[in-house]
Order: C-alpha cells, then sequence, then structure tokens
C-alpha cells in the first residue's frame, strides 16, 4: 500500500534531499562519483549507511507517512552530518501531526506591552510567524517606520526582505538575512504549513528574490545572542547585544530586545 504524503513530511523531505546532495563522500569513507565530485550521496547509499531499506528512506524523502523512529531518524542525521539544530528539526518534522496548532495571539497582553514599555532600549514582540505584535519607544527610535506601517507588512522577516530603509539600517544584510532565515526556519519548524506561515512565505517569494534564492538553501540554525550594528539615520553606527526572552506565560510571543554595548 502506497502511503499518503502529507505537508510535514514533504517538507522533511526536501530538507533531507537537501542534506544529501550537499554531503561529503570522502567524510564518510566513500570514492568520488563518476563526475569525480565529492559531494552527493544516492538515496541507496544513505539508506546502507543508515542501517536501513532502501524502499523505507525513499519514501521518507517523498514525503510520505510513514513509521518514523528517533533512533532510525538520528542514524539518518548522523549519516548527513546534521548539526543540532538540523537534527531537531528533523525530529519535529518526523512527529505526527495531532491537529491543528493553538490559536495564535494577535496581540501583546498588558503586562507583557508594560515591561516592554518599561525598558529604555530598543525592544519588540513578535509572534511565531514573526508578525510584530508590540514594541516600545525605543524600539521606535531605532526603526521609526514601525509606527506607521499597515499591520499586514508588520513582520520583521517581511521587511527585512521588502524595505529598503531597515536593509540601509543593517551594514551587512547578507549576513544578517541568511541568519534571521535560518533562525526563522528553526523555530517555524511544523508552522511552516500554518495558513500565517504560507501567507507570508508566499507574499516573500512574490515580492523578493533574494528571499527565494536564500530560502532555497534550507540553512537551519538555533538562535545566539549575539552583538549587533545598526545605522542610524542620525546616531550613524549604534552597536547592541541582542537577546530574546520567551515569557512563561506567553510561549507563543518572543520579547527581543537590544541592549546597549
Amino acid at each position: 500500500m502506497i502511503q499518503p504524503r502529507t505537508p510535514r513530511r514533504e517538507q522533511l523531505g526536501e530538507f533531507l534531499a537537501a542534506r544529501r546532495r550537499t554531503t561529503s563522500r570522502s567524510a564518510l569513507g566513500l570514492p568520488p562519483t563518476g563526475r569525480r565530485s565529492d559531494t552527493g550521496l544516492s538515496r541507496e547509499e544513505i539508506a546502507t549507511l543508515s542501517g536501513v531499506s532502501g524502499s523505507w528512506y525513499t519514501w521518507l524523502e517523498q514525503g510520505r507517512d510513514i513509521n518514523v523512529s528517533r533512533q532510525v531518524l538520528g542514524a539518518v542525521a548522523r549519516v548527513l552530518g546534521l548539526s543540532a539544530a538540523e537534527t531537531e528539526y528533523v525530529y519535529a518534522l518526523a512527529e505526527r501531526d495531532e491537529g491543528a496548532a493553538p490559536a495564535e495571539r494577535e496581540s501583546v497582553p498588558p503586562h507583557l506591552q508594560h515591561l516592554v514599555d518599561a525598558l529604555d532600549f530598543p525592544a519588540f514582540v513578535v509572534a511565531t510567524d514573526w508578525a510584530i505584535a508590540g514594541w516600545n519607544a525605543r524600539y521606535a527610535w531605532l526603526y521609526p517606520r514601525i509606527e506607521t506601517l499597515d499591520a499586514a507588512d508588520r513582520n520583521l522577516l517581511w521587511l527585512v526582505y521588502t524595505d529598503p530603509e531597515l536593509r540601509d539600517m543593517l551594514p551587512d544584510w547578507e549576513r544578517d538575512s541568511r541568519a534571521f532565515l535560518a533562525e526563522f526556519r528553526a523555530e517555524s519548524g511544523v508552522r511552516l504549513t500554518s495558513p500565517r506561515h504560507r501567507v507570508l512565505l508566499e507574499r516573500l517569494r512574490e515580492a523578493s528574490g533574494d528571499f527565494r534564492a536564500q530560502w532555497a538553501e534550507l540553512a537551519v540554525e538555533r538562535f545566539a545572542s549575539r552583538r549587533r550594528e545598526f545605522r542610524h539615520r542620525e546616531d550613524g553606527i549604534v552597536t547592541f547585544e541582542h537577546h530574546r526572552l520567551v515569557p512563561s506565560d506567553a510561549a507563543d510571543l518572543h520579547v527581543v530586545m537590544y541592549v546597549p554595548v
């Protein structure tokens, strides 16, 4: 019986296939291919090295809704040399879909907005699709357009790829945009097939060639606090430490903070 496909498993299969095509053969003790290339394995090679059948692995890449254990998937991840973040991403996609995700908030709870307002450095609140749900006065100082944007455009990922003003604020836009996108994919995981995420991704595909090219790279990375620089219209280069917190009573929201260095 041919197993059905599911959006989540298709997403998993696309990711595994992309990593298989870029895996080093020499690192696994395999000879070059006929093109004398050191990258790229066949499905049969991945299956053999992972200790699974070729048909099972083929179904996995095809997005079939087959039984998948963490142990076997871990073996596939090790053969492909996946990072810890990529492995977690794969595990999440392989889990059975247990129905629709919980409803997402449309606004910031008052107590959380009060916390952001009390901070004397730029801070804002994002939902799971990176819609900017709230911000404080210092963030408006850093990025004034936030106060006049239409609600549909008030999304961090959308602005990174479509707003020339925000792009000019980032001295190394290529590095920052790729880091954002890798973190977005890792965080969104199974939610990428939700209506809100699908609408956002489709808008970005239509609006930005840079997004289409970078999204196709399928990068996955955990968020890490780091130093960030912005080009402010009046104060020149300003430097912050970029931190993010998840409220225990609003885990579907993230508080993003730019703490002055």
